[in-house]
Parts: structure tokens; C-alpha cells; sequence
């Protein structure tokens, strides 16, 4: 029994031996990479492998990649393009809807693919993401296909890569570099549409009580720096005031809100409820409203709001400051000189102290400050 059994368990053992196979470095040298971006809230992720000129330059582009399509005398394709890079697919994954090159690509994780050719790449987006480079490519899995100028280079890149360059709020140019020669495309982003989507979402979930009141103020606020969806950014700011669970009616939720009624162009109320929150700032909150009314040229308004934190902050750098900048912007340069005078001790460094005395300077001539 011992003899049949352990000539059966030693070819098993064979068998297993001779298709398993241990981790090591990818064929040929080619080296395993990652790289990966964030574009607003798009997360765009790129695997590939990277093989090396290896002395053969001048014989890369053209000839190691070959131009367009060809049978690569293995697998199914009798028209393969290049597959980007080395082994197995390269793949490009994005978390959200994307444009690439100005054409609508779906969120998801594609097969990359370039028909190269020296004068208009074909770039592929392919549903198929699991193949062994192009051997077995089929044109009817295509996703996306764009055309863009390769570009030579000045420096020779030794090793494959792909590199983000020329990023934005809402772009970047993602690159492949080799030998010497660059293929770049834009990818773009809906950020504003994708962010006023997020905010929806989380605004139904655990951010919706924590951390309170500041989820709703960021929704809102969001939408008064950017002048959209201004009415569903008034709804968030009545929630992070009054809300019944996290509600709390501060500066910052108050402010945002009188940001978005005046976008509205509902000035009066934007300018009652101003009239709650500044008392509930802090001294440099405060203080930064009023340098925003001096922006807006409201100089009446802002001495107004510069002498209050002064009554709440008094002998502060910041509060004596305020009142030069005010004073100043009323063309009372006696006050201004006045404060500023009193400003320069409490100055913290010499940078401040330098600002004190070049409007100290100003104000002697009876010149604005601001």
C-alpha cells in the first residue's frame, strides 16, 4: 500500500511544482510601477510596467513599438496596437466620470493602448483590463479613442514612465515619457458637478451629524465662493445654523449664510444678519471682516466694525490696526496717525514693525494706508 501511495503523492507533487511559479522581478527587467493622482475629487491611478531603451536608441519608436497595428504572431489580434508599456496591460483607473481630451470617458478601469505613429497617436481606452499586452486586443471592447501629437524631447528617459504634469483645479496632462519622445493627453473633470454630488451624498450619511454644523457651512460655503447653486447653498447654511441636532448660529455659519443672501442679491438681510455675527468673532474674524468691507470700498461700514473689536479686543496689534486702516480709508489721517502710533510697540516682529512704519510715513504726507 506504502509503495503505490508515495509514487502517486511524489508526481502529484511534480505536477504542482511544475505550474506554480515564486515572486520575482518581471520578465526581461521590465520594471513593475505605480502612479497616481487626485484631480479635485478624482482619483486617477495608473498601473503599468516599465521597460528600458537598453542601448537600442533611435530603434524604439518606429520599430520595438511599431506603427498602427500589426500581427504580433501570438494570440488573437491580427491588428494589435502598443500596449503603453510592458507584460501585462497597462491600466488606467478613475474614480468618477472624466474627460479625456475633451471626450466623455466613465468612471472605471481600462486597458491603455497607443496605435503610435509619428505625426497622430491613436490613444485606447479598452473595457479589457486583464489581457497579456496587446496579443489579444479587440477593437470591439473600446471605450474611448482619442488622437494627440507625440512630441520629442530633449532628454532621453531610460525607463518607461508616466508622469502628471500641468495640473489645475480641474486638469492635468498625464504623460508617457520614453527614449525620447512624449505622449500626452488632458484629462479633465466636472469638479464642481462632482463635489455638489459628494456633498448630497455625505449630507445623508455620518456627515450629516459629525462634526455638525461645520459639514453643512462647508457645503454652503462652497457654493458662495463659487456663485453656483446658490439656493441649495442657502438651505445647507440654515442648516448648520438652526439645525434642531447641530445647528449653531456663530460667526461662521452666520457669515455664510449673509455671503450667500448677498450673492442673491438680498443685500438688507445679508447685512442684519452681519450685524448678529460680528460680535460672536473672534478678534481676527472681526478684523478680517472689516478688511473685506474696505475691499468692497463700505469704509463707513468698515470703521464701524474695526472700532467694535476694538471695544472687544482693546490695546491689541490687530484692533489698533484695524482702526489706522479705517480711519485712514475716511480720509481722517490724524486718528489713523494716532493708532498707528500706538500699534508700532505692540508690533510682533520686525516685518509688522516695518508695515507700521511705512504707513506711519503715509499718513504724515496725508496719504491712504490701504
Amino acid at each position: 500500500m506504502k509503495k503505490t501511495v508515495f509514487p502517486a503523492l511524489l508526481l502529484t507533487m511534480i505536477t504542482l511544482t511544475s505550474f506554480s511559479q515564486l515572486t520575482t522581478p518581471p520578465d526581461g527587467g521590465n520594471k513593475k510601477a505605480i502612479v497616481g493622482e487626485r484631480i479635485g475629487i478624482t482619483d486617477i491611478t495608473i498601473h503599468y510596467e516599465r521597460p528600458g531603451v537598453k542601448g537600442r536608441e533611435g530603434k524604439v519608436w518606429g520599430q520595438l513599438v511599431h506603427i498602427g497595428y500589426a500581427g504580433l504572431g501570438f494570440g488573437t489580434s491580427k491588428a494589435a496596437p502598443w500596449r503603453a508599456g510592458a507584460n501585462e496591460n497597462t491600466t488606467m483607473e478613475f474614480s468618477t466620470d472624466v474627460k479625456i481630451e475633451g471626450q466623455n470617458l466613465p468612471a472605471g478601469k481600462y486597458g491603455f493602448f497607443i496605435a503610435y505613429d509619428p505625426n497622430e497617436c491613436t490613444l485606447i481606452f479598452s473595457k479589457n483590463t486583464t489581457s497579456w499586452g496587446s496579443f489579444f486586443y479587440d477593437d470591439k471592447e473600446d471605450a474611448l479613442r482619442v488622437k494627440v501629437k507625440p512630441a520629442p524631447t530633449d532628454k532621453s528617459v531610460e525607463w518607461l514612465k508616466y508622469e502628471f504634469m500641468n495640473e489645475t483645479d480641474n486638469s492635468a496632462t498625464i504623460a508617457l515619457l520614453w527614449e525620447k519622445m512624449m505622449i500626452a493627453f488632458k484629462v479633465e473633470v466636472d469638479l464642481d458637478r462632482l463635489q455638489l454630488e459628494s456633498f448630497r451624498r455625505e449630507l445623508r450619511g455620518e456627515r450629516s451629524f459629525s462634526p455638525g454644523w461645520q459639514s453643512y457651512q462647508q457645503a454652503a460655503k462652497y457654493t458662495a465662493d463659487k456663485n453656483i447653486a446658490l439656493e441649495e447653498g442657502l438651505k445647507w447654511a440654515d442648516q448648520a445654523i438652526s439645525d434642531q441636532f447641530v445647528g449653531n448660529a456663530n460667526f461662521v455659519t452666520l457669515s455664510t449664510k449673509a455671503e450667500i443672501l448677498a450673492k442673491l442679491g438680498r443685500m438688507n438681510e445679508a447685512d442684519t444678519l452681519m450685524k448678529k455675527a460680528v460680535p460672536l468673532g473672534t478678534m481676527q474674524q472681526i478684523h478680517q471682516y472689516g478688511r473685506q468691507l474696505l475691499a468692497e470700498k463700505k469704509y463707513k461700514d468698515a470703521l464701524e466694525v474695526f472700532k467694535m473689536n476694538s471695544v472687544k479686543n482693546p490695546n491689541q496689534f490687530t484692533t489698533l490696526m484695524g482702526l489706522t486702516r479705517g480711519y485712514s480709508a475716511n480720509a481722517d489721517y490724524k486718528n489713523a496717525l494716532k493708532y498707528a502710533t500706538l500699534a508700532l510697540p505692540l508690533a510682533p516682529g520686525q516685518q509688522a514693525k516695518t508695515q507700521v512704519e511705512t504707513m506711519i510715513g503715509k499718513l504724515k504726507e496725508g496719504k491712504d494706508v490701504n
